[in-house]
C-alpha cells in the first residue's frame, strides 16, 4: 500500500535537480483506466509549470471520457540510458476545454529540434487543425525519483535491508 504524501514531501521530490531535469523532458507516459475498465499507458507530450503537469489533447480523444469517469492517473518520465533515471508521479486530473491552442501545447512542442522554418510551418498546421483542445491538468498527489544511485525502487530497497540484516546476524 502506498503511503500518503504531504504537499511538502511531494514538492521536495519534484524540486530536486534531477526531478527538474526530468520535468524538462518532452514525453511522459500517461497511465489511466480506459472506458472498458482496462489499463492504458500512452506516450504524450507535457509541460511542467512548477506545480502541475499540463497535457493537451484533441477534444475527441477517447481518453477524455475515461478521465471524466476516473480522474486518477500515473505518469512516468524516464531516460533511455543506464542506469535509468525514472520520475514517477501519481495525481488527479482536471479537464479544461480551451478555444484554439493552449499556450502549454506550443511550449511543450517547442523542445523538439526544428529549424525556424519548420517551426513556423508546424505552427500553421497545428492552428489550422485544432479549433479547440483540452488541457489535462495533473495535480501531483505522490512522487518518487529513482536514479539507481541514491534512490531505488521500493522492493529493491526492502531486499537490500533484508540482505543487510542477514549479514549482521
Amino acid at each position: 500500500m502506498t503511503k500518503t504524501m504531504t504537499q511538502d514531501e511531494i514538492n521536495e521530490v519534484l524540486n530536486r535537480p534531477l526531478s527538474q531535469e526530468m520535468l524538462a523532458r518532452d514525453i511522459t507516459r500517461l497511465a489511466y483506466v480506459a472506458k472498458d475498465g482496462t489499463p492504458r499507458s500512452i506516450p504524450i507530450g507535457f509541460h511542467w509549470n512548477g506545480s502541475t503537469i499540463v497535457l493537451c489533447t484533441p477534444t475527441n480523444a477517447p481518453k477524455l471520457h475515461a478521465l471524466r469517469q476516473n480522474p486518477t492517473v500515473a505518469l512516468t518520465i524516464d531516460t533511455e540510458v543506464h542506469p535509468p533515471k525514472i520520475l514517477l508521479i501519481r495525481g488527479q486530473v482536471e479537464l479544461d476545454t480551451v478555444d484554439g491552442i493552449p499556450d502549454e501545447y506550443m511550449e511543450m512542442s517547442g523542445t523538439y529540434t526544428m529549424t525556424p522554418e519548420q517551426r513556423a510551418e508546424w505552427e500553421v498546421g497545428v492552428r489550422a487543425l485544432y479549433e479547440s483542445m483540452v488541457r489535462v491538468v495533473v495535480t501531483p498527489t505522490w512522487a518518487k525519483m529513482i536514479d539507481f544511485e541514491t534512490t531505488l525502487p521500493s522492493p529493491v530497497e526492502e531486499l537490500m535491508r533484508k540482505q543487510a540484516e542477514r549479514q549482521r546476524a
